[in-house]
């Protein structure tokens, strides 16, 4: 039975000027996750990035302590949608976002009401559009692995939302929910079966613990 394994990318810039560079944690991250992954051993696996910078240095990253041999390859069906753009688009006017810098957890709140009403908005080329997106690029995926190899596919906390979202059948606030508690390089399994696709687990992160609890983030 295949398995995929959905990670979201280590810790961003967050009040950087450039968000999608990893931070110094992000890279600590991804290297530990990497270490659990070569734990678990995965078959054959095959590696899968957005084009995300973020994205693709976490899965180099984890690639290399994982003892994954081949280059990640790179789909932006997998990337994530572009967080600032909604909350600008639905929040309240940037003056107000800004001034004072907002913290992370303003941002959180702020995109927990845009990604609700970008949902409920379901227009042809909104929330649907990135969705229809993530399920073509799981289902082309799925159809690549026999049952003796797995996937593991780095990408973004709304991305695994979005596929978690429909594999539970959840509505939109259970998808914000599932958006909202993702840890950075948090390990996301589907199983693929006679019956289809089925989740697992989500966003397992024991590997952020003991020792290593202070690499456990969501921001």
């Amino acid at each position: 039975m295949p398995v995929v394994h959905l990670v979201r990318h280590g810790q961003a810039s967050f009040g950087a000027a450039d968000y999608d560079v990893l931070s110094e944690t992000g890279r600590a991250q991804a290297r530990l996750l990497g270490r659990e992954l070569l734990r678990r051993t995965p078959r054959n696996p095959l590696l899968v990035s957005g084009a995300l910078r973020r994205q693709r240095d976490t899965a180099r990253l984890l690639a290399a302590t994982a003892g994954i041999a081949a280059e990640p390859i790179t789909d932006p069906r997998w990337d994530e949608y572009d967080h600032l753009n909604l909350i600008n688009r639905y929040g309240p006017p940037p003056a107000a976002v800004n001034d004072p810098p907002p913290t992370s957890d303003d941002v959180q709140a702020l995109l927990d009401r845009a990604l609700t009403a970008w949902i409920e908005e379901n227009a042809d080329d909104g929330w649907r559009h990135f969705t229809g997106g993530v399920l073509a690029a799981f289902r082309e995926l799925t159809a690549r692995l026999d049952p003796g190899r797995d996937a593991v596919v780095v990408t973004s906390g709304g991305v695994i939302a979005a596929l978690c979202g429909h594999l539970l059948d959840a509505g939109t606030a259970g998808i914000v929910a599932l958006n909202r508690v993702t840890v950075n390089c948090g390990l996301t399994t589907v199983t693929l079966g006679r019956s289809g696709a089925s989740l697992v687990a989500f966003n397992d992160h024991a590997h952020f613990s003991g020792a290593e609890r202070a690499l456990r983030t969501t921001r």
